[in-house]
């Protein structure tokens, strides 16, 4: 299926935080209109009916409810990590690692109840399984077309836990967005748009572990999502989850063009206070690449990485206006001509930001790519095609 948009979508929808509910959505919603209404003006949607045609909906459950036989004959050998919602570990909770026939044989029992099955990388280890396919609203995947193009680790997940367990209040890795499908069970949601979170910190700037007693007062979304059912996540969205019954996910994090801005704040903004941390070591050589060092381990990516990922996106869009033929992506889905002229002007307007930031000329000193020269190239290629000005 074709994912494209209409120059109308170039601006954004005039759609704005309803404090009362959720919105939720036929998956007869066409892309062109969930990307102006909710993807684009960064706000929260439910779609119906979305996993009824996956093989998991077919082959994991037995009438509604989990084949455990089936799941373990098939996955008993893949390495899991498993959270235990009854043992904080600072912000998070406690985890363990085992083989997923050791999580599915403790199902059911009272020890099982605490145990959620989490970020589990099943679609990258067992490429050929489709046990599910991407929603068309979510196929504009920047992070994880560039990952899985390369063979790298993903950010496409399998959850899996009984009711009452639980993921503590957090937003999502990058500042990214963030998709889940309910393959069986129902979930609980409260979302609060951005920057409604940081009046809950604490003296210490930290956000609380668990609002289930400190939210009602405050502007937020509460939606219980159903089997079958998608929830799409916007970026910089706190949110809390708890499972209401035996519930298996399909989630994924990704970024695109619509929120590509809000990666690079985030990532400048832990840069900043990577750099304020550890100030005392400012005067040491190579202070700005140790910088960089510690913002990856802290942050998951440093600007090395991010540049990685834009550099790979504007290549393979330019390569698509130029062949004027057909692109299917990892996931299936092709990509249309207007998103890709769209995803070129997004992935422009932030490297403009990367290429004039300050610390840019010393850690790109040595380096065969640059930001600057991905520019040159694309004012370039604006000049030479006038089918990219459109």
């Amino acid at each position: 299926m074709e994912f494209e948009i209409t120059k109308s979508c170039d601006s954004c929808s005039k759609n704005r935080f309803n404090p009362s509910c959720v919105p939720v959505v036929n998956k007869e919603i066409s892309y062109d209109d969930f990307f102006g209404s909710y993807m684009r003006p960064n706000l929260p949607c439910v779609i119906k009916d979305v996993t009824s045609t996956w093989e998991a909906s077919s082959k994991w459950l037995n009438d509604h409810t989990v084949n455990l036989e089936y799941l373990k004959r098939n996955y008993g050998s893949c390495d899991v990590t498993i959270y235990n919602c009854n043992d904080r570990y600072f912000n998070s909770q406690r985890t363990e690692s085992c083989k997923f026939a050791s999580f599915l044989d403790g199902w059911g029992c009272e020890r099982s109840n605490s145990q959620y099955l989490k970020d589990w990388h099943l679609k990258n280890t067992f490429k050929d399984d489709n046990f599910y396919q991407v929603p068309v609203y979510f196929a504009s995947d920047w992070l994880n077309e560039f990952l899985v193009e390369n063979g790298q680790d993903d950010y496409r997940f399998v959850y899996m836990g009984r009711a009452d367990t639980w993921t503590p209040f957090h937003a999502d890795v990058f500042n990214s967005f963030s998709w889940s499908a309910n393959v069986c069970g129902r979930k609980r949601w409260i979302l609060f748009p951005p920057g409604e979170e940081n009046s809950m910190r604490d003296s210490l700037n930290n956000l609380p572990y668990d609002i289930s007693l400190a939210y009602r007062e405050r502007p937020h979304l509460e939606v219980v999502q159903n089997q079958g059912e998608a929830i799409f996540v916007p970026s910089g969205w706190h949110h809390q989850v708890w499972n209401l019954e035996e519930t298996i996910s399909v989630n994924h994090n990704w970024v695109n063009g619509c929120n590509i801005m809000n990666m690079w704040r985030a990532l400048v903004e832990n840069l900043d206070r990577v750099k304020r941390e550890i100030e005392d070591c400012r005067d040491m050589e190579g202070f700005l690449h140790q910088c960089q060092v510690v913002l990856k381990a802290s942050f998951g990516m440093d600007f090395f990485r991010f540049f990685d990922l834009l550099e790979f996106i504007v290549i393979r869009r330019l390569t698509h206006l130029q062949n004027k033929q057909k692109e299917i992506l990892f996931h299936g889905h092709v990509l249309g001509t207007n998103h890709a002229i769209f995803d070129l002007k997004a992935a422009k307007e932030v490297l403009e930001e990367l290429a004039g930031h300050d610390d840019i000329a010393e850690l790109f000193a040595m380096s065969k790519s640059h930001p600057k020269k991905l520019l040159e190239q694309m004012r370039q290629e604006e000049q030479q095609n006038m089918y990219y000005k459109k």
